[in-house]
């Protein structure tokens, strides 16, 4: 346990953290949620509904969260990483739960709400291109000020091109929230935020975990096409393009055999089709 925490654990706190480091322990999964800016309500509703899951949330001190994970990490190699992840007002996360499992449901249970000032980013707020309601005027140079460039068409302003306007983790300032809302924009997800998920010494952070299945599945569909293209083109068989080789030795066959009229049941139509066509190209030649 590092320095400068334990003399200062008061009695009373000590069994909060014995408890916090026995569920890390017991737990496959563990995992760090941002509790910030969710209705009190709405975190006890979550809660409940995610215990038919098998999901505890346990919610302390970050401090005293941070004394725990120094003392699970002995049966749990690499759990001190998730300290870094213990943000805005941290709880832990306790499951079996696959972790891509988890995120889908929690990401499934959360809303947009509009961004207030004094609040961070949660990603790269983003301006996307495309036709406003704005009339010309003062709002012109109020999108530039967040390096916004626009256009007149049709008597309304264009935003030219896609513009990042505040990173991930920069502050929202009342300015920018009032753009923001002023361009329908609603950045902010009401719901359990998972940053962070540790299982069998690997942190998943939500970048890792918030998958388009949809884009997923494409690209394995795309990967299978490639690979299969490439062992036909390699000559490389494999069970599934063996099809694939046969075809392409029968079509090569065939046209060496119809080159040198080589005679045989595949090729005794397409051998006098070809003799038929050459024979009226002949009479068509010489005029008979």
């Amino acid at each position: 346990m590092r320095a400068g925490y334990k003399t200062h654990v008061a009695e009373s706190k000590k069994e909060d953290v014995k408890e916090f480091a026995k569920f890390m322990e017991d737990y496959p999964m563990v995992g760090i949620v941002n509790l910030q800016n969710l209705p009190t309500q709405q975190a006890n509703n979550m809660r409940k509904q995610l215990r038919k899951n098998d999901v505890t949330i346990k919610m302390g001190k970050k401090r005293l969260m941070k004394l725990a994970i120094e003392k699970a990490k002995a049966k749990k190699q690499g759990l001190e990483q998730l300290e870094e992840y213990l943000r805005g007002m941290p709880a832990l996360l306790l499951t079996t739960q696959n972790p891509f499992s988890l995120f889908k449901i929690l990401k499934k249970n959360k809303s947009k709400a509009p961004a207030k000032a004094g609040q961070v980013a949660p990603n790269d707020l983003v301006v996307n291109a495309g036709p406003t309601s704005f009339a010309p005027g003062p709002i012109i140079s109020e999108l530039a000020s967040f390096g916004i460039k626009t256009k007149v068409e049709d008597g309304k302003l264009t935003i030219v091109q896609d513009t990042v306007i505040a990173k991930e983790g920069d502050l929202i300032t009342d300015k920018l929230a009032s753009m923001l809302l002023r361009l329908g924009i609603e950045p902010m997800e009401i719901g359990l935020d998972l940053v962070a998920i540790y299982e069998n010494g690997t942190i998943f952070t939500k970048k890792v975990l918030d998958i388009d299945e949809d884009q997923f599945m494409q690209d394995i569909n795309n990967a299978a096409r490639w690979a299969l293209n490439l062992s036909v083109e390699a000559g490389y068989p494999t069970k599934d393009n063996i099809e694939l080789f046969v075809c392409k030795a029968f079509t090569q066959t065939k046209a060496i055999a119809l080159e040198t009229n080589y005679l045989c049941s595949d090729t005794v139509n397409d051998v006098i089709a070809k003799a038929n066509n050459q024979m009226l190209s002949v009479k068509a030649a010489l005029g008979i």
